[in-house]
């Protein structure tokens, strides 16, 4: 009964925690949908592949959202035709490359600079190493599912014109409320005829702010069961694993790293506040450990998983995970050997 209670208690903390960053990833994907030309924002990024992933890692900072909130807007940029390395820079990068969770990190290590310094540098030379592996990819459509693949213009984003640019912001899977019991599919077919509804200019900021609304709710829908799902199996997890045990296997160069890096992927702490779970550990594990910990799990946990392969398929969140497991635990390692 005990553990029930424990787990009960961590699962709510799990929810409490992550789903105000989801929202806001949501509100940030639909500010991109309905107020920003991200045609014209996509297109300012570099061409170049190992540029563009650097950028898209960079562009995180701009918009500072969680490992549950990149998702929904990573999603929006590879809709509105954004490269593979922008797009996945950003997944990565995004829950760490942001002031909120650099200001954490610091308060939580003032007397180690270092922790801070170097989460930014690997977590923004993964994220940029991940996005130009992907480079080699010409098209993404082959790992994406389905829904979303189907949803990504053919056409290079600088040849599209400036009314197409205007009618593909909404894509399906975005619906508009109507009337109760009656969404409307806001794809191109129908922006220009749900724009027009209610008023003769529905194109205007305020008008356009129901339709935020409308698309936030739809969007909470698709991803908040999901991250139900993931926190449940996250809590199960922890809960099952003692953690003496973790803390026993921890203790070595090499066993700390790895211990971290699974502990990383388990525990799903949002990344705004790892910082001061990670400083719990301070005096039991390696430096190495910790940036494992904190590099690791902002861009791979269990609550997050769920919320990857509704828009890639498994064997690219395979490859995603493997990518970012094997450079965390080699930048990691070399950092146990530089202080050992």
């Amino acid at each position: 009964m005990a553990q029930f209670g424990s787990g009960l208690t961590l699962f709510l903390s799990l929810m409490v925690e992550a789903m105000p960053f989801l929202i806001f990833g949501v509100l940030v994907s639909g500010i991109l949908l309905l107020f920003v030309n991200e045609r014209r924002l996509i297109a300012l990024f570099p061409k170049h592949p190992l540029l563009g992933a650097l950028a898209g890692s960079l562009f995180g900072f701009l918009f500072p959202v969680c490992e549950c909130g990149n998702v929904p807007v990573a999603r929006r940029l590879l809709i509105q035709g954004a490269s593979a390395p922008v797009a996945i820079g950003f997944l990565l990068a995004a829950p760490t490359i942001n002031p909120v969770v650099i200001w954490a990190t610091w308060t939580a290590f003032p007397d180690q600079p270092e922790i801070v310094i170097l989460r930014i540098v690997f977590s923004l030379a993964i994220a940029t190493l991940v996005g130009w592996v992907f480079s080699s990819q010409s098209d993404l459509k082959p790992f994406l599912q389905p829904s979303i693949a189907a949803l990504i213009p053919t056409a290079p984003v600088a040849k599209i014109s400036e009314s197409t640019q205007t009618s593909s912001l909404l894509q399906s899977g975005t619906f508009f409320l109507d009337q109760p019991g009656k969404p409307i599919p806001l794809d191109p077919a129908h922006l220009d005829t749900v724009l027009a509804m209610s008023t003769p200019n529905r194109k205007s900021v305020w008008d356009r702010l129901p339709l935020l609304l409308d698309n936030t709710v739809q969007e909470l829908r698709e991803m908040g069961g999901v991250l139900v799902l993931g926190s449940l199996l996250a809590t199960l997890l922890q809960v099952a694993v003692p953690r003496n045990i973790i803390l026993a296997i921890g203790q070595g160069p090499v066993s700390s790293v790895l211990a971290m890096v699974g502990l990383g992927g388990i525990i799903s702490i949002c990344s705004t506040v790892d910082a001061f779970f990670a400083l719990s550990f301070a005096s039991t594990f390696t430096s190495g450990a910790l940036l494992a910990f904190l590099v690791f799990g902002p861009m791979f946990d269990l609550k997050s998983l769920g919320l990857l392969l509704m828009v890639f398929k498994t064997r690219a969140v395979l490859y995603i995970f493997a990518l970012v497991c094997q450079l965390t635990v080699l930048f990691t390692l070399v950092t146990n050997l530089w202080f050992s």
